[in-house]
């Protein structure tokens, strides 16, 4: 992709609750505004709660809350800026469905297994899912289909932050969204010395 550095994009993340999605999304943020570049958090539990107030967890109304995400993503990514969506969009089909409409969309698959969201649960919410308390629970008692060919991958089990920022950072330069840091300063230095 011959992409110029200033071109809007979206970085859409995905994975069950409390895969670290919100917590990537604000250090994505902190790391492209070094980069001059203006983003948009568009965070799952806030859009619920203000573009979405209302909508139950049925795959009609998850649906109708995913295409308000990504309506407002287009809007960023078509003004040139950066939009980062945190929210678990749990179907396939609605994400492709994104994607279709932004265009410039880069799918960031925020994996974590099961076992280990479990334990890190402060609230509690998976062990009242796994015991039949909660009703379509993503994951537990709703499906989560995960994305067949995500751009990144991250595993916040296994990865620190700041591996998964460099991760999808790295894939951002490569997909050319973002310009090599480390290449033109290189650059810069070797034209300094001739």
């Amino acid at each position: 992709m011959s992409t110029h550095a200033s071109t809007g994009f979206t970085i859409w993340l995905t994975g069950l609750s409390g895969a670290g999605k919100s917590t990537l999304a604000r250090a994505l943020e902190a790391a492209l505004r070094e980069r001059q570049r203006h983003v948009e958090v568009l965070d799952g539990d806030l859009v619920r709660e203000l573009l979405s107030k209302g909508l139950g967890f049925s795959r009609e109304d998850r649906d109708t809350n995913i295409r308000r995400i990504a309506y407002v993503a287009a809007v960023v990514t078509r003004c040139g800026g950066v939009a980062i969506t945190a929210a678990i969009s749990p179907y396939r089909a609605t994400r492709d469905e994104a994607r279709a409409m932004i265009g410039n969309f880069v799918e960031v698959f925020v994996r974590c297994p099961l076992e280990v969201l479990v334990e890190r649960d402060v609230k509690g919410l998976y062990a009242k899912a796994l015991r039949g308390e909660i009703a379509q629970f993503t994951g537990v008692s709703d499906p989560y289909e995960e994305p067949l060919a995500p751009e990144v991958v991250v595993e916040t089990d296994r990865e620190s932050l700041d591996d998964s920022v460099r991760k999808v950072l790295r894939r951002l330069e490569e997909l050319g969204y973002l310009t090599d840091t480390t290449r033109s300063a290189s650059s810069e230095a070797e034209l300094a010395r001739a």
